[in-house]
């Protein structure tokens, strides 16, 4: 356990930062499954505009240390092509 002010500092500075993270990520999760949903339902006009609401907010999640930027952009790439084989 932490002994030292400055450990117990961390400690407490580290559970915050994990509460924000899981939100983000939370939130990250939310938007894909509003474009998986769309996507199984066929509706093509809403799994692109869930897709152009999801694109920022997995890209946000990137950007703030969440996620990995690769395992965004391959999210990203994935949702978009199934998108289009659900419009074509």
């Amino acid at each position: 356990m932490a002994n030292t002010p400055s450990a117990k500092k961390a400690v407490r500075k580290i559970e915050r930062q994990t509460e924000v993270n899981k939100a983000r990520r939370s939130r990250m999760r939310t938007f894909i499954r509003k474009v998986e949903e769309a996507i199984a339902s066929g509706d093509s006009a809403a799994a692109k505009q869930a897709l152009q609401a999801a694109q920022p907010e997995i890209m946000r999640a990137a950007t703030k240390g969440v996620v990995h930027k690769n395992m965004a952009a391959r999210k990203i790439s994935r949702l978009a092509a199934r998108v289009k084989a659900v419009s074509a």
